[in-house]
């Protein structure tokens, strides 16, 4: 007897069809229900995991708590559900191949010939069946990334056939994702895409239960029954997923098509309690009626792709919503910021972050960006390398050393106010060996960080090599850029923020990750707070 139930969410035709947010959508509407559900994803890309990637590749890496670089999916996963993943929820082929080469190295297999079949494809469905064998969760879900009918999902397929013959029927079911492409010459949306997405699971030997069909348009009555018969599942089992003004619009819309109804049905299920998404709703609300509206620009190098930013939109929209107000951002390309034109690029601006990142490319913009809203009193935010940079920008213009640098961009510096930490310099290998995961850190009273928070001890998660170099902390803090934040254990300068500015901070640590629908982050929400005060100022 399974110890949770398992759902297997697998897309076709298409990527980008939105398998993350229908598994965190179907979730969200079981833990409504009075069910502890979590969400794994599997990728079938042979990186060990995504902290090596180019943003540019796969959008951003979302880091979790016990310091994984997992796919940004998780990330809906944890705004959708307020409760955090793991190491746990996002396992890649590299990781399955690196684990069953490593056994075969140590002699686990006894000699024997190591295949794909049984032993790659009994590592995936040990991992598949990891977290319910917890004891935490009543439903685990489970995205395969990709396409079926890709190469690289075959094994992961087979996974989920095998697993399906193990299990009880009432103990597993699959979700198929496809499209329905809307043909203007034709004037009709066509099914044929989503057959032959079918039929090609199918023969993999997996039999999906529900096929939830993207679409611009509403799927009509007769088209769902055709789709029902030639995909050998019951009518009530097409469920129709239309374009959402939001994301988070999509757990009502799958509510509507009784989405959570039907695997509730399959695997046998009693609702724990009547269904309760009053404060989704609410949040809704305050989202689509805004009394307010400001303008934040977004300085990064990866502006051309916004999804390597998503945690950063998303927490402005949470903490828009928190204020009633309509957060325009606008994105600027950090390399196109000079002295001489910041200011066409920045003045209408309400508030202005500056993004996280790596290397050296957009690094003087940034600066160029810091300086601006410093001098102009803009309402400013900083993540990680945005931290490190307003210490580099006040080094430079506030106390004169215009050699200061970070030894990440300039390794000869006179004065490196950013330095790599001690404990990094003996590290060769790139994936995995930064400073990863949730740390500890202590917020000084008074201070906009504290006043943010409300409280002085709280947990950040990290992603970075560098730090801001404490021996240049005491004359950063006599002319006027303190240190607000600092980890307990090593010293290490988690917060800057300027006294005598209406809203300067500068973060080492990502908060952006931990933000949630239910739980927007304080940081956002004072920053966001502090953009409406300068508009209204401004308008007066």
């Amino acid at each position: 007897m399974a110890s949770a139930k398992y759902i297997f969410v697998t897309g076709g035709v298409t990527s980008s069809l939105g398998k993350g947010i229908i598994s965190a959508s179907l979730a969200k509407l079981l833990q409504a229900r009075g069910f502890s559900v979590t969400i794994q994803k599997f990728d079938p890309y042979i990186n060990i995991d995504p902290g090596t990637l180019n943003p540019y590749e796969h959008g951003e890496c979302f880091v979790t708590d016990d310091g994984a670089e997992t796919d940004l999916d998780l990330g809906h996963y944890e705004r959708f559900l307020n409760t955090p993943t793991s190491q746990a929820n996002n396992v890649t082929t590299g990781r399955i191949y690196n684990h069953v080469i490593t056994q075969e190295r140590q002699g686990a297999y006894l000699g024997k010939t190591v295949q794909v079949v049984p032993h790659i494809t009994d590592e995936i469905k040990r991992r598949m069946l990891l977290l319910g064998q917890t004891g935490e969760f009543d439903v685990v879900i489970t995205e395969i990334g990709g396409c079926v009918g890709d190469i690289e999902s075959l094994p992961f397929i087979e996974a989920v056939r095998q697993l399906r013959w193990e299990l009880s029927p009432t103990d597993s079911m699959v979700i198929h994702l496809t499209l329905l492409p809307y043909l203007k010459a034709a004037g009709e949306l066509k099914t044929k895409p989503t057959q032959h997405s079918v039929r090609a699971l199918s023969e993999a030997g997996v039999q999906p239960d529900v096929l939830v069909c993207r679409s611009e348009y509403p799927i009509p009555a007769e088209m769902r029954k055709k789709i029902a018969l030639f995909c050998n599942v019951a009518p009530n089992a097409v469920i129709e997923s239309l374009d959402a003004e939001t994301i988070y619009d999509v757990p009502l819309l799958m509510k509507k098509e009784k989405l959570d109804e039907r695997a509730m049905k399959k695997l046998k299920l009693t609702s724990r309690q009547d269904i309760n998404l009053d404060s989704w709703k609410e949040f809704l609300g305050r989202l689509k009626n805004p009394t307010e509206e400001v303008k934040i620009a977004l300085v990064g190098k990866y502006v051309e792709l916004p999804d390597a930013y998503k945690s950063i939109i998303e927490a402005f929209i949470h903490a828009g919503a928190f204020n009633e107000c309509k957060v325009h951002l606008k994105f600027i390309q950090s390399e196109q910021i000079s002295f001489e034109n910041v200011s066409s690029h920045l003045q209408h601006m309400d508030g202005v972050l500056v993004a996280p990142g790596f290397g050296e490319r957009g690094f003087e913009g940034k600066l160029e960006a810091i300086r601006y809203v410093r001098e102009s009193g803009i309402p400013f935010f900083g993540i990680c390398l945005g931290m490190q940079c307003a210490a580099v920008e006040f080094a430079r213009n506030v106390l004169g050393w215009t050699d200061a640098a970070s030894t990440e961009m300039n390794p000869t510096t006179s004065y490196p106010v950013i330095d790599m930490m001690e404990e990094q310099k003996q590290v060769t290998q790139k994936g995995g060996t930064m400073r990863l995961g949730s740390y500890e850190c202590d917020l000084k009273r008074g201070s906009k960080a504290y006043q943010a928070y409300g409280k002085g001890h709280i947990q950040e998660r990290h992603r970075h090599r560098y730090e801001f170099n404490n021996k240049y902390l005491e004359a950063f803090q006599e002319a006027g850029m303190i240190a607000s934040g600092i980890n307990p254990t090593t010293g290490l300068v988690e917060v800057v923020e300027l006294q005598n500015h209406p809203w300067f901070v500068g973060a080492q640590y990502h908060p952006e990750l931990k933000s949630t629908v239910l739980s927007p982050h304080p940081l956002f929400v004072r920053f966001i707070k502090a953009a409406i005060t300068h508009t209204k100022n401004r308008n007066k």
